[in-house]
């Protein structure tokens, strides 16, 4: 029986072909052709129908026809072996080397010459072989039959860094679906600790994810991943946090806030620009200048590093001359810097119970910069006269060193104006000036109200932190309350953001104003300290924007307001004091207006970011406090709004809002009417709080 062994054209019954079935070459046997269809006997002894289109074009060799069974398994196996053997000593990398960059396309009968030589390439054991190892390098050839085509070099490196990726994730699917299914048992106290811990490679890998699913959970780069690992699990938004607390990567209260918003904690984050803070420090020396000889104090609470403004009230004929000293971190830095552009990404300073994060580094915000008490301090002055009813007649801005004669605390002034101070407080040198300050700041808020301002007093208290990690523990702790001195400090500072833009619109220069152009309802108008009567009110406010146009805003009484005052934490502030002390300079501003508008989409991201944190921290540990007060406590409540099926209650110890389905409340509610509330279900994590008892109560 005469046996070709180079490829057949047209396969017929007793010739040897391969399809591609679940994406792998079967070898089979034509037992009988029919109008383009065959019947096959494969290698694995079953019968299959398949049209000629999806044979592979390496049919062949061609036997007789009517073999019995045995013998076309002896072939089939023979050849099998024969294939598999070529296969497996072909390199079809070698191959691509050879022929990337000849042509685009080629036939398998052209890449086995170039293998072998055209007598060697005829034979179709060699063919199958060679067409079966480059099947399998998909990342360097793809089969369009008849042809292969050959991938250039840049899309073959772009595929095996995309085939390195497939494979990892598959590595991490595989182990560390397992894995998360023990974390969650651990965590749902099914067990007390996984049974195996991945490998150190893995699970560093494993523990990026599940920060990175922190981070950004609605990233789509990690979807499909986190999708198969997760599997089984529920669907918690705060899955990954939950997982990595229990496998011990991450504490207990951990801030995840902080990694959603971008922002690093802490002052870690400035070690990467010891150069930039060392060019800053040099330039700070070289600039440094006798002080005014002025006498300057600054009011803050008694924990507060970065003291950033400063004050000194005096009565004139006219009325009163006041000098708000401001921080000038801008000396020295280079705007174009990284150190730069990583304080505009931090755009604010962050304040929590557990830690301060700081928009500048500490070495510069905390230190250098800061208007410490008996230290040379650049600094600029708004030098502001008022009329004696607190009108402003003239407001300029100057650039001097200064050197501040105290840092006084509240609680330090407060006892002064009531007369408690002893001879050696710090604050008593200044009490003619404080009283004067304070005098003044009582007409300015007159001044304010008078022009329709919305004023909220009330008392937040400090939160403190006793311990670490699952043993943390809440306290409340109120502090005694300092009314004069801080109207004296929240009146100084008002006048001096609503006092620079006054000076930056007469002199047509743009800076960043806070603006809130609406028409307040009459009542509105007043001083605010109820919880019932805050409620409503804030309700009516509405939000304020960031411009570059001065207009008014409502709710301060004030006709502009750019906010200058906090350079130190406020990117906003820090950005007018550049663009003022540019002008003083030369005349011209730093940034046009249209430039400072290019800049409020980022500015705005960055700043709403980081105010999520400011808000929603604090109520995580407030809610923790109220959780570890247990069930039974009664909170003193208020109700502040009837709202239909639920009614809206204020606990003013802990200034937060609950709500609670109304026949909990009995048949009669009014804003202001006291309760006693039961609370129970909290979870702080989830922001979720439930009333479980309400009990109305005499009005004290």
């Amino acid at each position: 029986m005469a046996v070709t062994t180079t490829a057949v054209r047209y396969p017929g019954p007793g010739c040897v072909v391969e399809f591609m079935h679940g994406n792998k070459p079967i070898l089979a046997w034509v037992l009988e052709e029919q109008s383009g269809r065959l019947r096959l006997l494969t290698i694995n002894k079953r019968e299959v129908k398949l049209a000629t289109n999806r044979l592979l074009p390496w049919s062949g060799p061609q036997y007789g026809v009517n073999l019995p069974r045995a013998d076309i398994a002896e072939h089939l196996a023979r050849h099998e072996a024969s294939r598999e053997a070529v296969a497996t000593a072909a390199d079809p990398l070698d191959i691509w080397e050879l022929a990337q960059g000849e042509m685009g396309s080629a036939s398998l009968e052209w890449f086995a010459e170039l293998v072998w030589g055209k007598e060697q390439a005829a034979q179709v054991d060699n063919q199958a072989g060679l067409g079966r190892a480059m099947l399998e390098a998909k990342t360097h050839f793809k089969f369009h039959p008849p042809d292969f085509e050959i991938y250039p070099r840049d899309k073959v490196e772009a595929r095996l860094v995309e085939l390195d990726l497939t494979r990892e994730r598959e590595r991490l699917a595989s182990a560390g679906g397992q894995f998360f299914q023990e974390l969650w048992a651990v965590h749902t106290h099914r067990l007390q600790a996984v049974s195996t811990a991945p490998d150190p490679e893995l699970a560093a890998k494993l523990e990026a994810l599940l920060r990175r699913r922190i981070a950004a959970p609605e990233d789509q780069d990690d979807a499909t991943l986190w999708k198969i690992v997760s599997k089984g699990l529920p669907e918690d938004p705060y899955l990954p946090l939950l997982l990595a607390q229990a496998w011990g990567v991450l504490p207990r209260h951990y801030n995840y806030l902080m990694d959603q918003a971008g922002y690093d904690a802490g002052d870690e984050w400035s070690s990467a620009y010891a150069t930039d803070i060392a060019a800053v420090q040099d330039a700070f020396l070289d600039a440094a200048s006798a002080p005014e000889p002025w006498t300057l104090v600054s009011i803050d609470s008694e924990t507060t590093r970065d003291v950033d403004d400063v004050f000194a009230v005096e009565r004139t004929p006219e009325g009163w001359f006041v000098r708000i000293g401001l921080a000038c971190p801008a000396v020295g830095l280079d705007l174009d810097s990284p150190l730069a552009a990583a304080v505009a990404v931090r755009a604010t300073s962050i304040y929590l119970p557990e830690a301060v994060s700081h928009m500048l580094p500490e070495c510069l915000g905390t230190d250098l910069f800061s208007l410490t008490q008996q230290q040379a301090r650049p600094t600029l002055v708004l030098e502001c006269r008022l009329d004696g009813q607190g009108q402003m007649l003239t407001c300029a801005p100057r650039f001097v060193w200064i050197e501040t004669a105290a840092n006084l605390t509240y609680e330090a002034v407060e006892r002064c104006f009531d007369g408690l101070a002893a001879d050696n407080d710090a604050c008593t040198p200044f009490l003619p000036m404080l009283q004067d300050a304070h005098e003044l700041a009582q007409s300015l808020r007159a001044g304010r109200l008078s022009q329709g301002a919305v004023i909220i007093e009330r008392e937040e208290p400090d939160i403190v932190l006793h311990g670490e990690g699952a043993e943390t523990r809440v306290e409340f702790v109120h502090k005694p309350a300092c009314p004069k001195a801080q109207l004296l400090v929240s009146e100084l500072m008002i006048l001096a953001n609503s006092g620079l833009a006054g000076w930056a619109k007469e002199h047509e220069l743009p800076l960043l104003f806070r603006t809130q152009n609406i028409t307040l309802p009459k009542e509105s108008n007043g001083v605010w300290r109820t919880s019932e009567d805050i409620h409503r009110v804030v309700k009516i406010l509405g939000s304020s924007i960031v411009e570059s146009r001065p207009r008014p805003h409502a709710s301060l009484g004030v006709q502009a307001y750019a906010p200058i005052s906090s350079p130190l934490r406020r990117y906003t502030d820090f950005v007018n004091l550049l663009q003022t002390l540019h002008f003083l300079e030369h005349a011209t501003p730093r940034w046009s207006a249209e430039q400072l508008e290019s800049m409020l989409p980022t500015l705005n991201t960055r700043l709403d970011a980081a105010g999520r944190v400011q808000r929603f921290r604090p109520r995580y540990w407030k809610l923790l406090y109220l959780k570890q007060l247990g069930e039974e406590f009664r909170h003193k409540a208020v109700i502040v709004e009837d709202g239909g099926y639920l009614i809206a209650a204020a606990l003013p110890e802990v200034q937060i809002f609950v709500r609670g389905p109304r026949d909990l409340f009995g048949e009669k509610h009014y804003p202001g009417q006291p309760f006693a509330l039961r609370l129970g279900r909290i979870d702080p994590l989830n922001n979720d709080i439930h009333i479980l008892e309400a009990a109305e109560v005499e009005a004290s």
